[in-house]
């Protein structure tokens, strides 16, 4: 839940921009974020700290376990068309957990739950409460892999998508609108800060559409 994206050098609010992979977007942890590849480690040396940051953040957040394949020109057209449906989706009345996350279901999945500690693929556009969209896999044109349910995300997606505390957990095929508060997301600091420009404030109250794709391929059996 990849997806290209604009330089975070220059704020847009009307952007669509690759987080930090420093930071928790949606991960915790950064151990989960692929190190920058080179095919000869030697030069490493030659390579300037800026021009190592740049490719830090241009592996995105969508690189976790396996290489992608490129894309046919058919199946980006599909995911940007998927996009656009997600953004002219019609609002759905929320239910609210104890914890203050609010959830929805545009569709009901009728696949397997999301699994404990496995990866999944998901689909996401992100918002903030004023509808402005900062981050999309669709606009990526791949899904973002992701594991639940251990903390490597923020909460309000590991119950927003694993469920607990009253949340359902999500299956396969499903649709799902969260509304995250601050404290379930980035809480008071400033998030996504690269050279001085953060990409989302501080106790910023987050929107995500969700679509549970299905599950990683590349598990462990």
């Amino acid at each position: 839940m990849a997806l290209s994206a604009l330089s975070t050098t220059t704020p847009n609010a009307n952007a669509l921009r690759i987080i930090n992979p420093k930071f928790k977007f949606p991960y915790s942890s950064p151990s989960c974020h692929s190190k920058p590849y080179t095919s000869n480690p030697k030069n490493l040396s030659s390579i300037s700290t800026s021009a190592t940051r740049k490719t830090f953040v241009e592996i995105g957040i969508g690189v976790v376990a396996a290489s992608v394949l490129a894309l046919t020109p058919l199946n980006a057209d599909a995911t940007r068309i998927e996009y656009y449906a997600t953004v002219g989706e019609p609002l759905c009345e929320l239910n609210y957990a104890k914890s203050g996350l609010g959830y929805c279901d545009i569709v009901e999945g009728v696949g397997d739950e999301v699994p404990y500690a496995e990866l999944i693929n998901v689909h996401y556009t992100a918002r903030f409460a004023d509808g402005t969209v900062f981050d999309s896999s669709y606009k990526r044109a791949r899904p973002l892999t992701m594991r639940l349910g251990v903390g490597k995300v923020i909460k309000g997606l590991d119950q927003g998508i694993f469920g607990g505390e009253g949340v359902p957990p999500m299956r396969i095929g499903g649709k799902r609108k969260l509304k995250i508060p601050p404290h379930l997301a980035y809480g008071p600091e400033p998030a996504g800060c690269f050279s001085g420009d953060c990409n989302i404030p501080g106790n910023a109250t987050l929107l995500y559409d969700i679509k549970f794709v299905g599950i990683y391929s590349g598990n462990a059996k």
